[in-house]
């Protein structure tokens, strides 16, 4: 129950650590949401090798390249349409807050698990609950209420709610390890970031002319970094259950600082297709927190005798 705890605790710090991420291209500003990510991947890049690379070492980088990805070139462009994935993401992540895209990302997060629990059933043959189908269920509710009402749906929330699952289903379907298939996504992600800097002159002027960039830059590749190291570990320590049911806490964390420190407006009518969405959440938090103490219930069971 210690590494338990631990772990709990390692993913309530990452996923503040990540809210807190959200607001860093509104303090960056006048640099655009691009630009905000592509330092943020560059800080990323130099914090990441500084951390994790002590961690797995670079012969562990090495093997993982030449034993999971060798000369197979399908599984070369499997894991760079991965990172590629990645990195749209990381970059909506930035841009979005500061063009009025704040709650909608937000919004896509919420949506991420149940479009995961519907593609583990599609892609892995993985049985879904009652919980399970009821919560898909009302998170198409949500979703046909926004396209009645508005007939539309956001991009921004499609964008991550179908962005995601194919990357990290990828990834499961190629075993590759957390720490070396991050660090190699950074690394990948990192290249064409450097090429943009380097046709932005007055980026590099604005970094230079003022002070508090000194400070912003460094802060966000080191909480980049932080944040994600945190967020595998204690994926690590804890129940699968209870760390997809912990990983909600990020989206509630986005859409409140939405909300409260960027200032994007919501639509009253929106909050019924919120309502829909929360519900569906609800019930997956509550079918993994029935099969975590049924686990751990198992696992003291089988201890005990």
């Amino acid at each position: 129950m210690q590494a338990v705890s631990k772990g709990v605790w390692l993913c309530i710090f990452s996923q503040s650590l990540f809210g807190i991420m959200y607001l860093f291209s509104a303090w960056m500003l006048p640099l655009n949401g691009t630009d905000v990510f592509v330092l943020r991947m560059i800080g990323s890049l130099f914090a990441i090798l500084a951390i994790l690379l002590p961690i797995m070492g670079l012969s562990g980088l090495k093997t993982f390249i030449r034993n999971e990805l060798g000369s197979s070139w399908k599984r070369w462009l499997t894991f760079l349409m991965g990172s590629a994935l990645a990195g749209s993401q990381f970059w909506l992540f930035m841009w979005a807050p500061v063009n009025g895209e704040g709650v909608n990302v937000a919004v896509g997060y919420f949506l991420f698990p149940l479009v995961m629990a519907f593609g583990g059933y599609l892609w892995f043959k993985e049985r879904l609950t009652l919980l399970q189908k009821m919560a898909l269920f009302l998170a198409a509710l949500g979703v046909a209420h926004e396209l009645w009402t508005t007939q539309t749906f956001s991009w921004t929330s499609l964008w991550v709610c179908l962005g995601y699952p194919p990357y990290y289903l990828s990834r499961r379907a190629m075993k590759t390890p957390a720490l070396q298939g991050l660090t190699l996504d950074i690394i990948f992600i990192s290249i064409p970031c450097f090429i943009y800097l380097a046709f932005q002159p007055n980026v590099t002027d604005l970094l230079v002319s003022d002070s508090r960039y000194w400070l912003f830059v460094p802060l966000l590749g080191l909480i980049s970094a932080v944040s994600v190291t945190a967020n595998l570990k204690s994926g690590l320590l804890l129940p699968v259950s209870l760390f997809s049911m912990m990983s909600y806490l990020e989206p509630s964390l986005l859409f409140l600082f939405a909300i409260w420190f960027l200032h994007t407006p919501v639509n009253e009518s929106a909050y019924l297709t919120y309502f829909f969405i929360w519900s569906g959440l609800l019930l997956l938090m509550l079918n993994s927190l029935y099969h975590w103490r049924f686990s751990t219930r198992k696992t003291l069971h089988t201890k005990t005798v």
